[in-house]
Parts: C-alpha cells; sequence; structure tokens
C-alpha cells in the first residue's frame, strides 16, 4: 500500500485548500475551480502544474494574498459546504448518531443506514407528516462513511468510559481472553473484564484485536501489554487471569500466563471451568471411544452429502420418526458431543435401516446390541455433563459457584457407582430404557471405569478443597464457624466485629453476594477486598464464546475486510455512548 500524502499549508499559494476523508485521507481541492484531486496529486509539482495551466499561475493575478481570501471565503460558503463540511444542525446530528448506534447494536452493515433505513423514513414522513418532513429528514447525513465515523466516535467515547473505571476500581481487575479464527481466516483476540464500579462488580467488553501475523503466546502478550500502555495503564491492575485450555494460553515455559507472572507476579490464573469439563470428557475407556468414533462417522455419512440428507429426512417424515435431522458433531462447540449422541440414540433404529439401504458397513454397528448400549450410557453421561455446562454459563459467574456446582456433581458419581452395581439405572434413562437386566451387565465394567475416571479428571483439572474456608465465610459470613479459622489470620476480628452488627446483616440478606462485599469496602476494607479477590476472577471464557458468536454475525463474507473491533464494542458493551458530549465537540470542531 502506497504512503498517503499530507497537507501543508504552504500548497495555498497553489491555490489549493485541503479536504479530509473519513478515514483521513487528504485530498487536495482547487479554490477556484472546486476540482478535486487524489490524495496521490498532493505534491507541489502537481499542484503547481493545475494552478499554472489551468488558472494562468501568477501571471493572471493569483497572489498570495488574494488566495488566502479566497480560500477563507471558500471555506465558508464554497463547494465545501455542498459536501457536509460545515457544522450539521443538532437534531439532524443526533439522529445520525442515533442511527449509527442502532446499526451497530443490531450488528448490521453499514450501508443498511442509507440503503434501507432512510428510504424507509422518508417514505414514511411523505405519506404521515408531508413533504416538508420528508424534506427535512434528507438532510440527515446516512451514508456508509458517515455511519462508520460515527461508530468510531461512539466506540472511542465507551471505550474511554471502560478506562476510566478500571483506572478507579479498587479492587484488582480481572481478565478473560480467547483467541479464535474468523470468515477471513484472521486470528483475533478477544478480551473481557471485570472490575468493582460503585458497589457493584461490573463485566465490560475490552477489545477485539487482530493477530496479524503469528498468533503465539508472545505475540498474545505484545499485543495486551500494548493496549494497557497504550491507555496508560500498567499489567500490575490485573488480579487474575481466565483463559481456554490452550498451549498458548497456558503453557508451562512460554504460554501466554506464564509470561504475564513473570511480569507480574501476583496475578492469579484460572482455567475456565467450561474446557475442563471439555477435557474431561476425554477421559473414556478405548471401547467408549472407539463407539463414539463410528456413531460420528454414521452422522457425516448421513449429513455430510446433501443427497442423503435430503433422503434420511424424507425417510424419518414417511415412517413418522420422532426427528428427521442428525445433528453435527464438533470439538469446539462443547454441548454438541451430548446433543448428537442422543439424536443418533433416538433414531438408531431408522439410521440402521437407511445405512443397510445405502449399502453402507457403517450399518452393522446398529445392529450391534453391546454397541447401542454404550451409546446409549454415552447419551446419557454426556447430558449430565451439558447440564452442568449450561449451569455455569452467562454472566456473573464465579469461582464459588462454579466450584460448588462441580462439586455437586463430582459427588454424584460415587452414588451413581453404587447404584448401578445394585442394577438400578434410573440415572441413565436411555440405558435403562434400552437394556434388559441381563444385557445392562455388558458394559458394567465399562461404566464404573468411566465414572471413575470422570471423578479423578474433574478433580485433577479443578481444585474442588482448594480455599474452602474462604468459600465458606465469603459466602455466607454470619453462619460461618469462626473456630474455623486460624487465631492468627487477620481478618477474624473483622469477621468477629461483622458478625454482631445488625444492620450489616439485613444488608447482607437483601443484596446479591457480590454487591455486599462492595458495599462494606469502607467500612471492613481488607475483609472486603479478600472476598472480592475470589469474587471477581472470571470462572468461564463464556463472554469470549459469546462475543465470538457476535463477530460471526458483523464480520460475514461480504464483510470480511471489516474491522470489527469499533461494530464488536457498541454490540457488547453495557455502557451508553455520551451522545450529548460527542455532538457538542463535533459542532464545535465544525465551527473552527
Amino acid at each position: 500500500m502506497s504512503k498517503k500524502l499530507k497537507w501543508n499549508d504552504d500548497y495555498i499559494r497553489y491555490g489549493f485548500t485541503c479536504m479530509t476523508e473519513a478515514d483521513g485521507t487528504q485530498r487536495p481541492q482547487c479554490i477556484l475551480c472546486s476540482t478535486v484531486f487524489a490524495n496521490a496529486n498532493l505534491k507541489p509539482s502537481r499542484l503547481n502544474e493545475h494552478f499554472n495551466n489551468r488558472h494562468g499561475g501568477t501571471d493572471a493575478g493569483h497572489d498570495l494574498k488574494s488566495l488566502k481570501i479566497k480560500r477563507e471565503r471558500f471555506d465558508r460558503s464554497g463547494t465545501l459546504s455542498k459536501l457536509g463540511f460545515v457544522p450539521v444542525e443538532k437534531p439532524l446530528l443526533q439522529a445520525s448518531y442515533e442511527v449509527a448506534l442502532l446499526c451497530a447494536k443490531k450488528k448490521k452493515a453499514h450501508t443498511i443506514a442509507e440503503e434501507l433505513v432512510k428510504p424507509c423514513a422518508l417514505e414514511m414522513a411523505n405519506i404521515v407528516l408531508g413533504t416538508e418532513a420528508e424534506k427535512k429528514l434528507k438532510q440527515i447525513p446516512l451514508s456508509n462513511d458517515i455511519i462508520h465515523s460515527r461508530i468510531h466516535d461512539m466506540s472511542h467515547d465507551v471505550l474511554q468510559q471502560v478506562i476510566t473505571d478500571l483506572k478507579a476500581s479498587p479492587a484488582r481487575v480481572s481478565i478473560q481472553l480467547d483467541e479464535s479464527t474468523d470468515v477471513s481466516f484472521c486470528s483475533q483476540l478477544m478480551a473481557f473484564v471485570r472490575y468493582v464500579k460503585e458497589k457493584e462488580v461490573v463485566e465490560e467488553f475490552l477489545f477485539c484485536k487482530p493477530l496479524k501475523t503469528t498468533a503465539k503466546a508472545t505475540d498474545v502478550f505484545s499485543l495486551v501489554k500494548e493496549f494497557f500502555m497504550e491507555h496508560e495503564m500498567t499489567l500490575n491492575m490485573f488480579g487474575s487471569i481466565c483463559t481456554d485450555g490452550a498451549p498458548v494460553m497456558l503453557g508451562n515455559k512460554s504460554g501466554f500466563a506464564t509470561l504475564v507472572k513473570k511480569e507480574v507476579p501476583h496475578v492469579t490464573v484460572t482455567y475456565c471451568v467450561l474446557h475442563r469439563h471439555a477435557l474431561a470428557t476425554k477421559t473414556l475407556p478405548e471401547k467408549f471411544k472407539t463407539v463414539l468414533s463410528a456413531f460420528v462417522r454414521a452422522v457425516n455419512f448421513i449429513r455430510g452429502r446433501a443427497v442423503n440428507h435430503r433422503l434420511f429426512a424424507s425417510f424419518c417424515e414417511e415412517i413418522g420418526a420422532e426427528h428427521s435431522v442428525l445433528l453435527y458433531h464438533t470439538e469446539v462447540r462443547r454441548l454438541s458431543r451430548g446433543r448428537v449422541l442422543t439424536r443418533v440414540f433416538e433414531l438408531h433404529e431408522e439410521i440402521m435401516h437407511f445405512l443397510r439401504n445405502q449399502g453402507s458397513e457403517i450399518a452393522d454397528h446398529f445392529e450391534n446390541r453391546e454397541l447401542i448400549l454404550s451409546l446409549a450410557y454415552l447419551a446419557d453421561i454426556f447430558m449430565h455433563l451439558n447440564e452442568l455446562n449450561v449451569s455455569m454459563q452467562g454472566t456473573a459467574m464465579n469461582m464459588i459457584t462454579a466450584r460448588e456446582k462441580l462439586s455437586a456433581l463430582t459427588k454424584k458419581f460415587p452414588m451413581w457407582i453404587k447404584c448401578i452395581e445394585s442394577g438400578n439405572f434410573a440415572n441413565f434413562p436411555s440405558l435403562d430404557e434400552a437394556a434388559s437386566a441381563e444385557e445392562e451387565l455388558l458394559i458394567l465394567s465399562e461404566v464404573k471405569e468411566h465414572l471413575q475416571e470422570l471423578i479423578q479428571s474433574f478433580q485433577g483439572y479443578f481444585h474442588l478443597e482448594e480455599g474452602c474456608v474462604a468459600q465458606r465465610w465469603i459466602r455466607d459470613p454470619f453462619l460461618f464457624n469462626l473456630n474455623s479459622m486460624d487465631d492468627n489470620d487477620i481478618m477474624k476480628d473483622d469477621l468477629v466485629e461483622l458478625q454482631t452488627n445488625d444492620r450489616i446483616r439485613m444488608e447482607f440478606e437483601k443484596m446479591q453476594l457480590d454487591m455486599f462485599w462492595c458495599a462494606q469496602l469502607q467500612a471492613f476494607p481488607q475483609l472486603a477486598r479478600r472476598a472480592l479477590e475470589v469474587l471477581v476472577p472470571f470462572a468461564t471464557t463464556y463472554l469470549c464464546e459469546a462475543g465470538f458468536s457476535t463477530l460471526l454475525h458483523i464480520k460475514t463474507k461480504a464483510r470480511n475486510r471489516l474491522d470489527a473491533s469499533d461494530d464488536m464494542r457498541l454490540a457488547l458493551s453495557k455502557k451508553e455512548p455520551r451522545l450529548n458530549n460527542i455532538i457538542n465537540e463535533k459542532q464545535q470542531q465544525k465551527s473552527h
């Protein structure tokens, strides 16, 4: 890409002024004939050539003083006013910003304002209010470049609000990071932050930036550090980092978390609970892995070929099956495995007949009773894991709540093992439905083995006993038994005083847990900060996962060159841009 040339005020002597486009490109415009030239012509030789050949140069009486007077008049009332370079009325300017904000929040293309919104508004105004109203609405600037500029202005304002809040947070900030590839195969790094503001814990979108070359840990670290330095912040404000399990993020020697810890030793790294669940499900016995692979092959045989997909759907409709469509299995979408297996089990007879008619050898798997029983068990166990997964998704999920939910499931596993040993398969409804008492013995040992593996895997990936004492007094400081706390703990005196305060007890019963501890920052600063160190860190990367889904809506194949960061901020941020401030500043700039 060629370097953009810059305007020099000395170019006035050639009879030119400068106009700046929305992307910052400067273009020369002749004040004598109003001709606008490309940026490449912003050179003294090109300007002088036009000035001499077209307007006679200084020989025609165009001296520097007269050119400056003409330029001043031109800028006030010349063609620049026709191109929108004079102050727009505040209501029209505000309407332009409001439309741009709606386009961003609804994840629509910038051109929709000019191509659809404005024509519709003009048509409605003409029909309902008359031609005068239509003429007024025509003045609202809604071009593609204008909408892009408006979104950039509002995104910058929202970011400044978030940066101000981060700097003012009384507790250390938690950040969650994840990386994914967009529709143009560009690696995108997304970050959300959680911090304390005005007696509540707030979650906000921080940035979505491309990793332009490689996506190594050093690249991620450099990008994050550069962003914080650009906004006059340091990594010391980090209290915790939550990422997925990729080696780039959690590598022991050169992962992103390791690089951060070298610079900020106090930071704690949490590993997304949802990814722990995904990894724990990989502890399948070899027999179950074979079963899972075989049935995924069957799904791909039907769904991966358009003709087979249509024929199978028609076949299921003809025989009145409960479903007519199979679901794809993916490793990234963690809920897919359970849903795929449940659907396959519900349609296993239909799939067997269809595969047999197609002459596929995969049909043999559906005639093997032991494999069908294994399929039923896998469908049941993965649906239990899916329920856990769903319960831990969403905003405001903290480490205490996530630990409680995961601990509850792990405590069920030993009970389930005892039940199946006694022949009770009530916790596995699909297996209970599919198997007779004799058939259940075929996979009993594999089921017990897998449940034991799950217990060890969850405990290995997530230390359930870690911080149990702190978890109890943070969860309910008034029912907490002080005798279980070490007498040398400096928090104990504050807890004694807290437990004897009836007014604070009443507040605790009415407020959410994080808001309660934020409210105690003044009265019990040490106690509150210790509690917020547990409540502020992210337990999952759910916000990043949801953010990448938003990115798919914004950056489509038709808009694959879009820098979506500004649109993403307005679509995902809970903060509203301060339009009055933006509009007043914009009008002041136009008036000068």
